[in-house]
């Protein structure tokens, strides 16, 4: 009960923001109102939009989001992980001061979505789909991930453009990653073959983190590094090849996103 509450005060955050936006802005009047205001809840709102984001001139929009209401409606878990995912933007980015805008705009949230319906699709054995889901994922929004590749909740893809990210790789909740990030593979191997990113883990732009690896929990990897072996809990990490340069300053860098990998010298606030 108390989680239905928690997603029905949400919802009616965000219908509030959007009826100021409306009133305010007439240009966005009717875009407004036909993504959010039309809608009974949040699960229809965000089916709406992302079911008319990956739509092609071949598979409509109706036919996307018949999928997307039946995942939501039969995996309730996914649309908390959404509402988590949209939160955690409007916490970390200091450029966001509303719930609406990542909903909206932002493509690395709406990848993070279309990603999660694909995961839903995949292990309900509907590879096909799933894989078309990824496809349009990658060309709507520029963000290529498989579809078994495990993501948690409450993660921030910010500005998104270039995110790689394959078959086994693992992601926990309270993430984030910047552009241009990948976490890949080292070759042509099968089996376990990407990184697994912990709880609290900071990932900065550029950075490539390639094999079955672990970035342990609260950790932070500096822009633009190549990362081949496993980061410590709490450790910060730079470099081609990655080198251990110091710790973080806090428990969760995904929440910070203090990317200044030369203050991490010191111990954990």
């Amino acid at each position: 009960m108390q989680v239905l509450n928690q997603t029905t005060d949400f919802w009616l955050d965000l219908k509030k923001e959007a009826q100021s936006i409306a009133n305010n802005e007439p240009l966005l009047a009717s875009y407004i109102h036909a993504c959010i205001l039309t809608h009974h809840n949040f699960e229809s709102s965000l089916s709406f939009i992302l079911s008319n984001k990956v739509a092609d001139d071949v598979m409509p929009a109706l036919a996307i989001r018949e999928v997307f209401d039946e995942a939501y409606l039969l995996e309730p878990a996914i649309v908390d992980s959404a509402i988590e995912d949209i939160k955690a933007v409007h916490e970390r980015d200091a450029a966001v001061n509303n719930y609406l805008t990542p909903l909206l705009y932002f493509k690395g949230f709406q990848a993070v979505q279309v990603h999660r319906m694909a995961n839903y699709l995949w292990k309900k054995g509907r590879h096909q789909l799933a894989l078309f889901l990824q496809s349009r994922n990658s060309e709507a929004y520029g963000v290529d991930i498989h579809p078994a590749a495990q993501i948690g909740k409450g993660v921030m893809f910010d500005h998104a453009t270039g995110i790689v990210i394959g078959e086994t790789a693992v992601i926990e909740d309270y993430v984030s990653l910047l552009q241009s990030v990948t976490l890949g593979g080292t070759g042509n191997e099968s089996g376990d073959r990407h990184p697994k990113v912990r709880q609290g883990v900071l990932v900065g732009a550029g950075a490539k983190i390639l094999g079955n690896i672990e970035i342990g929990e609260g950790s932070k990897v500096g822009a633009g590094s190549v990362v081949l072996s496993d980061v410590p809990p709490h450790t910060t990490v730079v470099g081609v090849p990655a080198k251990v340069v110091g710790r973080p300053c806090c428990q969760r860098p995904c929440d910070s996103m203090r990317q200044n990998v030369l203050e991490d010298n010191g111990t954990l606030e």
